[in-house]
């Protein structure tokens, strides 16, 4: 701890959203929290911090039971998760990180302004992520850091993300690019958006759908099938790599799957879209680096085969 950090009073965070807890963390105040989502699960201590909020829903079945819940509760008017609002209080927070990117994914800026509306006998600070690009996530991590009197990690943690994805453009197996569909929703089928066709081309991929900076979107089986993509990386939002796998049967039972290039030639891939690909903080890095070894074997870099990624069907099983 520098002396600058022991003269910096602490506060009392509540983040109530994923990746701002993983901010936290990496910033070296990890220590000043005090609450957490139900979704916070790393680094692994914060599992020891009360739980702030819950889904409305059984977050279970297929991908497709579980969009056509959210679209019920979304179409009257209503919000997707609900905040303890009592037990927030409890807490007394001087600061609260939560987001106004996306009101499915997560607690939402409104969630939480409701439920801190009766507060008269204190202030607290309420900071909102938006992040739909890289540049957008860098500069959340710059807007926590200075919540948090902690600047200069901020600058070294963003430094640090920066050069591991730009050092990745370098690497000595780069070859060709080959043509890749990002799966981040099974039924409905949606390709990711935002900063996931920034992730494949620092990967050495040509991203077939989505755009930079856009909502992830929605598209066609039909669509798939014909760019007939030479990888397929399926990482759910909110899926762990088990929970993900379960939505193989659904995409081999669809007209065309076993003809399409990658399917073919077993460069089908399914990731842990819960906390890497999908969450906005520090792991960008990793994934940008896990995408790389998938698209292309790079020997020097971790790649965190059979905990954030696994191939479908195995290497030593794709020819028998």
């Amino acid at each position: 701890m520098t002396t600058e950090d022991t003269a910096t009073p602490s506060l009392r965070i509540v983040s109530l959203i994923a990746s701002a807890t993983e901010i936290v963390c990496a910033l070296g105040r990890g220590d000043w929290l005090v609450g957490r989502s139900h979704e916070c699960d790393y680094p692994p201590a914060v599992a020891r911090l009360p739980a702030l909020t819950a889904p409305k829903f059984k977050v279970e079945g297929s991908s497709g039971e579980i969009d056509r819940r959210v679209r019920e509760i979304v179409r009257d008017g209503l919000s997707v998760y609900r905040v303890d609002a009592d037990a927030l209080s409890a807490l007394s927070p001087d600061l609260i990180v939560t987001q106004d990117h996306c009101d499915v994914c997560a607690v939402s800026l409104r969630d939480v302004e409701e439920a801190v509306c009766r507060w008269t006998d204190r202030r607290v600070e309420i900071l909102s992520l938006r992040p739909d690009c890289l540049a957008d996530a860098y500069a959340d991590i710059g807007r926590v850091a200075r919540a948090l009197a902690a600047e200069a990690q901020g600058v070294r943690l963003v430094g640090g993300m920066e050069r591991r994805l730009q050092a990745l453009a370098v690497q000595p197996a780069r070859r060709r690019r080959p043509r890749v569909a990002f799966i981040e929703w099974v039924e409905p089928l949606m390709a990711g958006g935002n900063w996931m066709p920034e992730l494949i081309e620092a990967a050495g991929g040509h991203n077939l759908f989505g755009a930079a900076g856009k909502p992830s979107r929605s598209m066609s089986w039909d669509e798939l099938v014909a760019a007939d993509p030479e990888v397929i990386v399926i990482a759910p939002c909110g899926f762990a790599l088990e929970r993900c796998l379960a939505e193989l049967p659904l995409l081999q039972a669809k007209p065309g799957w076993s003809e399409i290039d990658a399917v073919l030639n077993a460069r089908v891939f399914f990731a842990d879209g819960n906390a890497y690909f999908n969450r906005p903080g520090p792991r960008l890095a990793d994934s940008g680096e896990i995408l790389a070894h998938v698209l292309h074997g790079e020997p020097d870099l971790p790649n965190h085969e059979t905990v954030a990624w696994v191939r479908h069907p195995p290497k030593a099983a794709a020819g028998s």
